[in-house]
């Protein structure tokens, strides 16, 4: 299956050597890119990508008013969107988090890891396994409040999905849940899918910041404090 990739990036030497890695890379294909948040809401209407690349920092429209558009749009699924960042703007990286972003890559990264890393987020992984993500999730988690938290209530969640959100938002796969809770890999997905529903959430790191920003998880910090 073709991974349909949409690249948006104001820096034209960025977004080239972007859309030339993808291009040449098997298995995907370049439907559209963009220079700035306004138009990468409209290329993606228009062309419909499994994921999209999108840089923080850019004019007319800067990348979370722009990923925050994307999701509420009509398109079902809605695209996978990965933030690109320099890491010079942490605050923003969490907030495009909560927004529904599905991780984030920094700019600097190598381009096989970048490959990877699209692989795996169109597959349906996360990109929160480096311990760098959780610490910004917990750094800026008691101080801001983005769209994870204005849904509906954990309230809503058997039992089972609030246990399983928990272990979610502490960095845990579906195969360390499944070991976990002595539970087949198959059920932990369909318990996580049936969460995200009701929560109306867009994307795994946007679940791991819900469960943050409502309380269900505690901050490291404020833990051992």
């Amino acid at each position: 299956m073709t991974t349909r990739v949409l690249i948006a990036d104001d820096q034209p030497l960025i977004r080239a050597g972007l859309v030339a890695l993808f291009t040449a890379a098997p298995g995907f294909t370049v439907v559209g890119e963009a220079g700035d948040g306004e138009q990468a809401v409209a290329v993606t209407a228009a062309t419909r990508p499994d994921v999209v690349l999108m840089d923080i920092r850019m004019p007319v429209l800067d990348g979370i008013a722009a990923t925050r558009a994307i999701l509420a749009g009509p398109a079902d699924p809605a695209p996978q969107v990965i933030v690109l960042t320099t890491f010079d703007l942490p605050e923003y990286v969490y907030t495009a988090l909560g927004e529904g972003a599905s991780g984030f890559l920094l700019k600097d990264t190598p381009p096989d890891r970048i490959i990877s890393a699209v692989r795996a987020i169109s597959a349906g992984d996360i990109l929160l396994a480096p311990a760098i993500t959780q610490r910004l999730i917990e750094t800026y988690a008691d101080r801001h409040r983005t769209t994870a938290a204005d849904h509906a209530p954990l309230s809503e969640l058997t039992a089972r999905e609030t246990e399983i959100l928990r272990l979610v938002a502490h960095g845990l796969t579906n195969q360390e849940i499944a070991h976990r809770l002595v539970l087949s890999e198959a059920t932990v997905k369909t318990h996580v899918k049936r969460m995200m529903a009701k929560l109306r959430l867009n994307s795994r790191a946007q679940a791991v910041v819900a469960a943050y920003e409502s309380g269900l998880v505690t901050p490291r910090a404020r833990r051992e404090g």
